[in-house]
């Protein structure tokens, strides 16, 4: 099996709503298993929440995360940028604009330096983000 490197974000809280997002972002399907599905939390809080979940895309992105527990900090995600990257324009773009709709746009999507057209937001979860459309 070929070794893969994969996004995977820790939430408080809102990880089903995260991955349902980017469902809806990426397509794919998407798995989702509670606290309670492992036997994983003796907290009745924490029953409900994400314990994992993976999204897995018809071209091959996959993207995981889960609820943080209470009794553990959740992670600063300002040093850690997720990047798309590829040749396909058209859904570069349609991502770049879902992931934009209620985040900010850190640089515009536009014409870089090296020819490529890129672009820098932040998604509405916090989630920092790069895409780079090859010639675009």
């Amino acid at each position: 099996m070929t070794t893969r490197l994969n996004p995977y974000i820790g939430f408080r809280d809102t990880a089903s709503e995260a991955m349902t997002f980017y469902q809806s972002v990426f397509g794919g399907e998407l798995v989702m298993n509670t606290f309670a599905d492992f036997h994983a939390s003796e907290d009745p809080a924490e029953l409900d929440k994400i314990m994992h979940a993976m999204l897995i895309t018809e071209g091959g992105l996959v993207l995981m995360a889960s609820d943080t527990p209470a009794s553990m900090d959740v992670a600063d995600t300002s040093n850690i940028t997720i990047s798309l990257s590829g040749e396909d324009g058209a859904e570069l773009r349609a991502y770049w604009d879902a992931l934009t709709t209620q985040g900010t746009v850190v640089l515009p999507l536009e014409k870089a330096p090296w020819g490529d057209s890129f672009g820098m937001c932040v998604d509405k979860f916090a989630i920092n983000w790069m895409v780079n459309i090859i010639g675009g």
